[in-house]
């Protein structure tokens, strides 16, 4: 028995619609990054479109500019791992995969 290539038509075209309703949403959500305590702030929104860095002065320290660039870097790879997570999540529930997509699938 072969499939029915207009229902499958129509199902991949529900299907890429929800992928672009979703991929809206996700780039009005708003994430924050964070290391140090806070002392790094990274905001971006769930596209991983990065909107703004915040540092506070006490992590400045113009002696030792390697510990501000690591709490960056922190900061940076916290910020994506929550846009990941929600982008498999939100894609998993919409095509009726309760705990989300599996490792590696949606992510960017």
């Amino acid at each position: 028995m072969q499939p029915d290539m207009n229902q499958l038509f129509q199902s991949m075209q529900k299907m890429q619609q929800e992928v672009v309703k979703i991929q809206g949403e996700l780039q009005q959500t708003t994430l924050e990054g964070k290391a140090g305590g806070g002392a790094v702030t990274i905001t971006c929104n769930g596209a991983m479109e990065f909107l703004s860095v915040k540092i506070k002065p006490e992590a400045i320290d113009p002696e030792d500019p390697g510990t501000l660039e690591d709490l960056i870097l922190v900061a940076v790879n916290d910020a994506m791992a929550q846009c990941q997570k929600l982008a498999q999540d939100k894609m998993g529930k919409s095509l009726g995969m309760p705990g989300g997509l599996p490792p590696g699938m949606g992510g960017y």
